[in-house]
């Protein structure tokens, strides 16, 4: 393929301009085609499912939901590959629950008494695991488990269906039956979060949608959020490569390609000090993307959304990243500890050279959802946190609360909230009815 010669930065404020100029693929065009297959799956339920996969997918199925024998039937999975595929499991169902165990119930005393903080699981989740250009039963581990590490009893898991089968793809439902999930629907797209989210005949409504998706389906997640929560607004994936001369750029270019092969949006930064560190690992992504199967991919990805910058200093590459908050972070330094500690906004921090993003993808334990798009400036992994809900507990008693009731009362009044101000006066009052 033509050589990829990606635009080097020196300059901080034009590396900053032309990322930001860079296109919003979610645009006015999606959000309206969202909308109207949200409204039509809100009324014509399970018909509207059924007319969008066979439009959007050319498979017709008469129920969403996976059979039993479906399930149990789906074309064998290699042994090994499930033996990786539990091991993985082990190894992030152990991260989430010592996750868990940190979350505990809490009291401490006020001056009315107790107040405190509850956590419960949510009742019903649904989880999205994406289909068409690749499988992704790292996914399905990944959404499900934090979901049953919680507490969650119900959890409906939704994919679009292959064309060659009609039914969901063997590796997710490989990685389903070992996670002992069985409320399968064979659905993508916006349509299937919006019968998440609403509910049809045959899909039973859930309190939160988790997953990542393409265009339609992170506007889709962002539509119906506040009718269900979400995990994230899914973008493009991205990885950000802070490396000095000590850096290896065969691992850079492997690194970077790693991500850029996801799909043609995805975005690679490589920030450095060093410009033979840079040049060589340009050259090696060029010799490194001859040999991939998704070199197309890759190689569109890297010309459209590659960001490749020469810093002054470590400093400023970390200040970089700071500003781009992207979804990966791998620190190649001589000292990655104490480069890591410059950096604040990232969803997941890779250091040292044998700390490849494909670890956190696959294996580590961490979850691998995980905020994109300059999100993780505000937002974090995928965790058991996004399966609980925290419920607050005030215990008053009478003696306490006699002391500061009318300080209650005044600042109610000056808010215009007369019953607010009486409902505590009421409790000191020895009338029968109160009248001011």
């Amino acid at each position: 393929m033509t050589p990829i010669n990606p635009e080097l930065y020196r300059d901080a404020k034009k590396f900053l301009s032309d990322l930001a100029a860079s296109t919003d693929k979610t645009g006015s065009a999606i959000q309206q085609d969202v909308t109207e297959i949200i409204d039509k799956v809100k009324k014509r339920g399970d018909a509207a499912v059924r007319e969008y996969t066979e439009r959007f997918d050319n498979i017709q199925r008469e129920t969403a939901r996976l059979s039993a024998e479906e399930i149990a039937g789906s074309k064998p999975v290699d042994a090994e590959l499930m033996q990786d595929l539990s091991a993985a499991a082990d190894n992030i169902r152990a991260f989430h629950k010592m996750e868990l165990s940190q979350i505990k119930n809490w009291t401490m005393p006020c001056d009315t008494g107790t107040v405190g903080q509850r956590w419960s699981p949510l009742r019903r989740a649904g989880v999205y695991i994406p289909g068409g250009t690749a499988a992704y039963p790292s996914s399905v581990l990944m959404n499900v488990i934090p979901a049953q590490v919680s507490g969650v009893r119900e959890i409906a898991l939704a994919s679009p269906p292959c064309r060659e089968t009609g039914t969901v793809h063997p590796l997710v439902l490989a990685a389903a039956r070992l996670l002992g999930i069985t409320e399968i629907y064979a659905v993508g797209g916006a349509q299937a979060v919006a019968a998440l989210a609403w509910g049809t005949e045959t899909i039973k409504p859930v309190d939160t949608i988790t997953g990542p998706g393409n265009a339609w389906v992170a506007e889709a997640k962002k539509q119906v959020f506040g009718r269900v929560g979400i995990d994230s607004i899914a973008g493009p994936s991205e990885i950000a490569v802070i490396a000095d001369s000590t850096a290896d750029p065969r691992l850079i270019a492997a690194d970077l390609l790693s991500q850029a092969e996801h799909d043609t949006d995805a975005r690679v930064f490589l920030l450095s000090p060093d410009m033979n560190t840079i040049t060589r690992s340009v050259e090696e992504l060029n010799r490194q993307i001859e040999t991939l199967p998704r070199r197309d991919i890759a190689g569109r990805s890297v010309k459209a959304n590659g960001y490749f910058m020469c810093t002054g200093s470590i400093t400023e590459a970390a200040e970089l990243v700071n500003t781009i908050a992207p979804e990966h972070v791998e620190v190649l330094t001589a000292d990655p500890l104490d480069t890591a500690r410059l950096v604040k906004n990232a969803g997941a921090l890779f250091l040292g050279s044998y700390s490849c993003e494909s670890i956190g993808d696959y294996w580590a334990g961490p979850n691998h959802t995980l905020p994109t798009n300059r999100t993780a400036r505000f937002s974090s992994a995928l965790s058991v946190r996004d399966f609980i809900r925290w419920t607050s507990v005030i215990q008053s008693q009478r003696s306490s609360l006699e002391k500061v009731y009318p300080c209650i009362a005044r600042l109610a009044r000056a808010e215009g909230l007369e019953a607010h101000a009486r409902a505590v006066e009421q409790r000191f009052s020895d009338k029968e009815n109160y009248n001011g």
